[in-house]
């Protein structure tokens, strides 16, 4: 099992800035493909991003496209997410799960990850 555990969230102004973090132990996390997810208030989870092990490839939703960064760290097994220009719609409580079956799959769907971390609240006011 790998234990996941997010920060950097916070209260942010539209057209700001906000980097998360997500530290992973346990399990060798930095061996398998990883991404984030959000929630708003009322609404399901949905996808933001998906990173392979190594890196090099990345997938993001359409609503973050060009304004999100997904990267990772391996030798700190920590995958960020670098948010700019962020919009009031973006509020939510953003999750990062690893993906424990799967090196290079950049899965979009919430089924196919096997470890979630707490979360981590991100406010963005207009």
């Amino acid at each position: 099992q790998v234990q996941l555990v997010e920060s950097g969230g916070g209260l942010v102004q539209a057209g700001g800035s906000l980097r998360l973090s997500c530290a992973a132990s346990g399990r060798t996390a930095s061996n398998y493909a990883m991404g984030w997810f959000r929630q708003a208030p009322g609404k399901e989870r949905e996808f933001v991003a998906a990173i392979s092990w190594s890196g090099e490839n990345t997938v993001y939703a359409d609503s973050v496209k060009g304004r999100f960064t997904i990267s990772r760290d391996n030798a700190k097994v920590t995958i960020y997410l670098q948010m700019n220009s962020l919009k009031p719609e973006d509020t939510a409580v953003y999750y990062c799960a690893v993906d424990s079956a799967h090196r290079f799959r950049l899965a979009v769907l919430t089924d196919e990850y096997s470890d979630w971390g707490q979360g981590t609240q991100v406010t963005v006011s207009s």
